[in-house]
């Protein structure tokens, strides 16, 4: 039986076990960021504290997902989510049952190394179940299943945190993650094949991949707010660089690396990665500044605001079942053109909001970026599985990834950087959060927000020409750029 016949029947059962997996994952992240205050209610610590509970999580999930997904194409993809989704349950119920601060980090700890499990290897596995011509398909309904979750968490966790204590929230959370842990065991029962063992794995290029993202997230986010100019960012930044270059070196060396870097040969690879990275730099200004912008400038209520972030989420879903389509009847680079055309009106048009504007156009532009990202992330990520090998499936859905975490972290730390820089030029050198409470601070606070959509918009113009040199006709592999 040919691996096409043995998987297809199972492909709608793959997909629907894979979007619970993200839906879950989401949701919760999600329903943690809405947690925070109460968290450092009940156990008396400061915000600047209590953000580590997102912070460790988001470290850990970042550092750990290339080798994980190396990993995972030598013990099983199959296998690692089974884990990843218990895991997963476990730190939920940690979390909802820690009786300290320390423990709830811990729990937090447990929650990131399932999550990771899960996000490493979910991608190749559905590449893998479906057919090349039907992958827009698929990683389509992947995208609309997180887009549903982010939709969900805002909405489900603002109604919910105002009826139920945080910790039994997260409890109940775990009984979805355990139906979802049996419809993934019952579906994934066939195990896929594996590289050989024989090849062994690259710890050294694992090593030097989780060292050089876990620094550059650590000095770009700089959660201790050391300060630009201070020698413990300057030597970070500095530690960040030689630790890529390193891996590179690395990588290039050794006859079976974790991530085969020959494949930036493949242009289209190459130009895939490229705007997956600008891509999320330019959009994911969105994600900081437009809940800062609701509540601290135009004084809108939560809910209000989960409902305007929502939006986002549904434009999401609508532009990934569109691209997914698309891309499977005519390539990738009408679905991405579009994408990008969307995006730079978004910006330009959230470049011209102001505090006297109406929320309608919010609202447009959170609608619109959602639409945007779907349509340009599903191409770009079929691009890059495409020119993967069956047996490196895991790592490469873990690198497509690492490239929307890498891209998001600097956009969201230079759209934070430039409206502060912006707002200290004009007496105001105070945190994003101290906005609402600070008079005038509002009108510093939206000529940073314009200032960052217009640079957005510049950067967005260059990934719409490189998206229009993307044919996605090429048919090279990583065994052709060897």
């Amino acid at each position: 039986m040919s691996r096409g016949e043995r998987v297809a029947p199972h492909k709608w059962a793959v997909l629907a076990a894979i979007g619970l997996s993200y839906f879950i994952t989401v949701v919760t992240t999600s329903f943690s960021v809405l947690a925070l205050r109460a968290i450092a209610e009940d156990f008396d610590v400061t915000l600047r504290t209590v953000g580590w509970v997102v912070i460790i999580e988001s470290l850990i999930i970042a550092a750990l997902l290339l080798p994980v997904g190396g990993l995972s194409d030598r013990v099983g993809k199959h296998r690692t989510l089974h884990v990843g989704v218990a895991v997963f349950g476990l730190g939920l119920i940690l979390t909802g049952l820690s009786p300290t601060f320390p423990v709830l980090i811990v729990a937090r700890i447990v929650t990131a190394l399932g999550n990771t499990l899960v996000q490493s290897v979910s991608t190749g596995i559905l590449v893998a179940a479906f057919p090349s011509d039907e992958r827009g398909l698929a990683l389509g309904g992947q995208t609309t299943a997180v887009a549903t979750g982010a939709a969900a968490g805002p909405l489900l966790g603002g109604f919910l945190l105002d009826v139920l204590d945080w910790q039994l929230l997260f409890l109940l959370l775990a009984i979805p993650t355990a139906i979802t842990f049996l419809v993934v065991r019952r579906v994934l029962r066939i195990e896929e094949q594996r590289a050989a063992r024989t090849t062994g794995f690259d710890t050294r290029g694992a090593v030097l991949a989780s060292s050089f993202i876990t620094v550059f997230i650590f000095t770009l986010n700089d959660p201790f707010d050391f300060g630009l100019r201070s020698p413990v960012t300057i030597v970070g930044g500095v530690l960040a660089i030689g630790l890529l270059v390193a891996f590179v070196r690395g990588e290039l060396a050794v006859d079976r690396p974790m991530l085969d870097l020959r494949l930036f040969q493949i242009g289209d690879f190459r130009r895939a990665v490229t705007l997956r990275v600008i891509g999320f730099v330019a959009s994911s200004s969105l994600v900081i500044l437009i809940p800062v912008f609701l509540l601290g400038v135009l004084d809108l209520s939560t809910r209000a605001t989960g409902g305007v972030l929502a939006l986002f989420a549904i434009g999401m879903t609508l532009g990934a079942q569109v691209s997914g389509r698309l891309y499977d009847r005519l390539g990738p680079r009408l679905p991405m053109t579009f994408g990008f055309v969307a995006q730079v009106s978004v910006l330009l048009l959230l470049s011209q909001v102001g505090e006297e504007s109406s929320l309608v156009l919010v609202a447009i532009g959170s609608f619109g970026n959602g639409l945007g990202q779907g349509l340009w992330n599903v191409p770009a990520n079929s691009v890059m599985m495409g020119s993967m090998p069956a047996e490196s499936l895991g790592v490469g859905g873990a690198f497509t990834n690492v490239t929307r975490t890498i891209g998001s972290v600097v956009g969201q730390a230079g759209a934070t950087a430039i409206v502060a820089g912006v707002m200290a030029s004009q007496g105001f050198d105070i945190p994003l959060g101290d906005v609402v409470d600070t008079t005038g601070a509002g009108a510093a606070f939206v000529d940073g927000w314009r200032l960052t959509y217009l640079i957005g918009a510049s950067v967005s113009v260059v990934a719409l020409v490189i998206a229009t040199r993307t044919s996605g006709t090429s048919r090279r592999s990583i065994g052709d750029a060897r």
